[in-house]
């Protein structure tokens, strides 16, 4: 495994020298920085960069590695493949009426991008136009009959010996056609084509899941923010202890990142502990004495976060978290240290839950691992580490293979008896994302949490 995937490692890296993504510098202590989005042209410009770097690069090492001759993509307006959103520039909002890209490899290894409907997404395509007149004068787009007649004299002349389309019944990423569609681009191919036709839903997922250097600069930035975001939320600048509710500080979160020209993928969550218990009835109004967490992902240039951290209200008189508290963060981020360690390339996601499982049972450490890929989407495509409600593994989903180049939310929680609540346990919640480089190497994408948010 790990020798198929040395030549996409070496088409991944970027055109520009010296270390493609590095480890954050970061300091522990230094405080998280607000870094606001670039004007929108700005950030076309650059994610229209990552499309084009993304095409050249990732697909056709992919093709080639699951020797894919043609890929075929067909979609309706408002029925998008999963991987739409990751092959067309960003003013683009949606396919448009009916979209189909061809990616045919050609014997020099480069791959031939078509586009039967739509534009040219800035130049990423080929694209195909009806020869009839509009009333305008210009080109009609294609529709209908010669679409599909059209798609068969290209599959015709290319011949491919296999052409993969995206039907699967465990992966969503690659599960991309509508009920309707197969038939429709089943008849158009024609029995001598239909025969050719083949399932490879790792060219969708991996494809969806390779990260390109070039993206991790502001990806990093945008962690930045999540965290400077969470720490002006779990202060005193939001919270006043015996008033604010959890209700407050998740709409107070929400309109933060709408300030900020950033969205949300998910409604936040925020709750509290508090000796043993978590209240859940209605909103919560938080207390001194209290546990916080919170769960909050943001999507910043269709790139995705999903980030959990804890918060502590001092009680009158302390001056730091009680030790218990403390000791649970320290198991999480002990999990923390052994999850990641754990994803080696090659690996199955249920091989690298399995591994870190034995080594937090030889610690003593009680807890539950449920990672996940992140990138295109919050909950991305690649292999899933567990679930929090099932630790047995994950069938399917979790058998597909760690790879290089990809990014994942190191998700967890650790089980603590805290002598300060009456030896009554502590879930302490963190998620943080990390990166696997072009090496495989693992490293935070920005840090992780090791010190408690205060309210005080």
């Amino acid at each position: 495994m790990l020798r198929r995937l040395l030549p996409l490692v070496a088409l991944l890296a970027p055109a520009a020298p010296g270390a493609a993504q590095p480890p954050s510098r970061m300091p522990a202590d230094a405080p998280a920085r607000y870094h606001p989005m670039p004007p929108l042209r700005v950030q076309a410009d650059q994610m229209q960069e990552w499309v084009a770097a993304r095409l050249d690069r990732v697909l056709p090492a992919l093709m080639e590695e699951y020797d894919v001759d043609m890929w075929i993509l067909s979609m309706r307006e408002y029925g998008e493949d999963p991987v739409f959103w990751s092959i067309v520039s960003p003013t683009t909002f949606a396919a448009r009426r009916r979209s189909i890209y061809l990616f045919t490899r050609r014997e020099d290894g480069t791959v031939e991008r078509l586009a039967l409907g739509g534009t040219s997404q800035g130049g990423l395509f080929e694209t195909y136009r009806s020869p009839r007149p509009a009333p305008t004068g210009e080109q009609a787009e294609l529709w209908g009959d010669e679409q599909w007649r059209l798609l068969n004299e290209i599959v015709t002349d290319r011949d491919p010996s296999n052409i993969v389309l995206n039907i699967d019944d465990t992966w969503a990423f690659a599960d991309g056609l509508g009920a309707g569609e197969p038939e429709a681009l089943e008849a158009a191919l024609g029995e001598r084509y239909l025969e050719r036709v083949r399932r490879e839903p790792r060219l969708a997922t991996d494809y969806i899941a390779t990260r390109v250097p070039e993206m991790m600069p502001r990806y990093r930035e945008v962690m930045e923010t999540v965290h400077a975001i969470i720490s002006e939320a779990f202060s005193n600048s939001v919270i006043t202890p015996g008033e604010t509710t959890t209700e407050d500080v998740v709409w107070w979160l929400r309109q933060k990142v709408n300030d900020l020209g950033m969205t949300a993928w998910f409604q936040p969550s925020v709750s509290v502990q508090r000796a043993g218990d978590v209240p859940t009835a209605g909103e919560v109004v938080i207390e001194r004495g209290d546990l916080l967490w919170t769960d909050f992902g943001v999507v910043a240039q269709r790139l995705s976060t999903d980030t959990q951290h804890l918060g502590y209200v001092l009680r009158e008189g302390e001056t730091e978290v009680p030790a218990g508290l403390r000791a649970c963060m320290r198991a999480s981020n002990r999990m923390q240290e052994i999850q990641l360690e754990e994803m080696t390339p090659g690996r199955t996601g249920n091989e690298a839950l399995r591994a870190a499982q034995r080594r937090m049972a030889a610690e003593g450490i009680e807890g539950t691992l449920y990672s996940h890929p992140i990138g295109d989407h919050g909950h991305g495509a690649g292999p899933l580490i567990g679930r929090w409600d099932a630790q047995e593994g994950v069938p399917g989903r979790g058998d597909a293979v760690i790879r290089p180049s990809t990014w994942y939310s190191i998700e967890l929680q650790a089980t603590v008896p805290i002598p300060e609540w009456d030896g009554r346990t502590a879930s302490c919640r963190q998620e943080e994302e990390a990166y696997l480089d072009e090496n495989g190497d693992r490293h935070w994408v920005l840090r992780r949490q090791e010190v408690f948010h205060l309210v005080w």
